[in-house]
């Protein structure tokens, strides 16, 4: 395989699922606000953005990560001093999202994705981001459960009694849908999405919604990378089949597919040097697969970064990458690593290493 020089193109710019809205096709995550990145910096990054031609924000009402009840909510509070202060409000399309069970901070504990949740987290999220709307709302988890964040070797369709029935699923599904059209016909949001979902979940929303008439869901946010392709084959193609494209998170699984990690190294400020435990994505599979991609980038005349994000953005179900960054130096680097051109030379390459790890964690 010969070398070659990356070709970076413009900034491009996707239709958001059966929508009107054109989204960048990277998107900025905003996680970090709060943690590893203070108010002024995240302002740095959100103009840096904007520069660089993306329009389109992501962020949650359980940020800034790793989450707690004292970076509750922060993330969304800093984007909201910086909409005020800009006044770019116009100029960008805003994504959140209400968490679903399991925090217990949130709502005093009794958080669920239901009606009457859903109109706390809105008003709740509408008052920290300092705005009267938001662009695309989206579902973090699913109440029954997700195999994402490390539950890959654990979820099996979660519970299948009592509100886990089927049944019960289909009863919530359609109490969220209609408070998300009442929602929608208020004006304080405009679009729908789900996040850390599986394609029965998926076809579900859009069949009670075509059967119902009520809001469709028009992307879906899951984790996609060279280490986790959980999302293909089946949730590829419902994607696209269905225009529900797949707003991909953790690119970079965390930093990992940087380099950053290797040889057991846990840079200052990190991610991982954060968390209070072992990262699942910390596995002597992952080391081996990113050593092997990495020489696939060596021998191709790219980084790590630019091989792995290049290969997301590249693929069809994808509308946007989502990216984050601890610095403007960083984000800069990962905006020009979304545009890599990725030949076929280098996508037989990427094969033949998924076979050998076709999940690395």
């Amino acid at each position: 395989m010969g070398r070659y020089n990356p070709y970076f193109v413009a900034m491009d710019y996707r239709t958001l699922g059966t929508t009107d809205l054109r989204v960048s096709s990277v998107c900025l995550g905003t996680m970090t606000f709060g943690t590893q990145n203070s108010e002024e910096d995240g302002h740095r990054q959100l103009d840096m953005a904007l520069e660089h031609g993306i329009n389109f924000i992501d962020t949650a009402e359980l940020y800034a990560v790793p989450p707690s009840p004292h970076t509750y909510g922060r993330t969304e509070e800093i984007l909201g001093t910086w909409l005020a202060s800009r006044g770019t409000r116009e100029s960008v399309i805003l994504a959140t999202k209400i968490a679903g069970s399991g925090p217990k901070w949130i709502r005093e504990g009794t958080n669920r994705i239901d009606g009457a949740n859903i109109r706390a987290a809105v008003e709740g999220s509408l008052h920290r981001l300092q705005t009267d709307y938001i662009d695309l709302y989206q579902l973090h988890w699913p109440n029954r459960g997700s195999s994402h964040f490390g539950q890959v070797w654990n979820y099996a369709g979660g519970d299948l009694e009592g509100e886990g029935s089927s049944e019960a699923v289909r009863e919530n599904m359609i109490e969220v849908l209609q408070t998300l059209g009442d929602l929608q016909r208020a004006g304080v949001i405009r679009h729908v999405g789900l996040s850390n979902e599986t394609s029965w979940g998926t076809m579900q929303y859009l069949q009670i919604a075509r059967e119902l008439g009520l809001p469709r869901m028009v992307s879906i946010q899951n984790e996609y990378n060279l280490l986790n392709r959980l999302f293909e084959p089946d949730l590829a193609e419902t994607a696209l089949r269905e225009q529900v494209g797949l707003l991909a998170w953790s690119p970079l699984a965390t930093g990992l597919l940087t380099g950053k990690y290797a040889r057991g190294q846990r840079p200052e400020g990190s991610r991982w040097s954060l968390l209070s435990s072992r990262s699942h994505r910390d596995t002597t599979q992952a080391h081996r697969a990113v050593e092997a991609y990495a020489a696939l980038a060596r021998e191709a005349g790219l980084t790590l970064p630019q091989l792995a994000l290049g290969f997301v953005h590249s693929r069809p179900f994808v509308t946007s990458v989502i990216i984050g960054a601890t610095t403007t130096e960083q984000l800069e680097h990962n905006i020009q690593g979304c545009n890599t051109s990725v030949n076929p030379d280098v996508l037989e390459g990427i094969r033949s290493i998924r076979r050998e790890f076709p999940l690395a964690y």
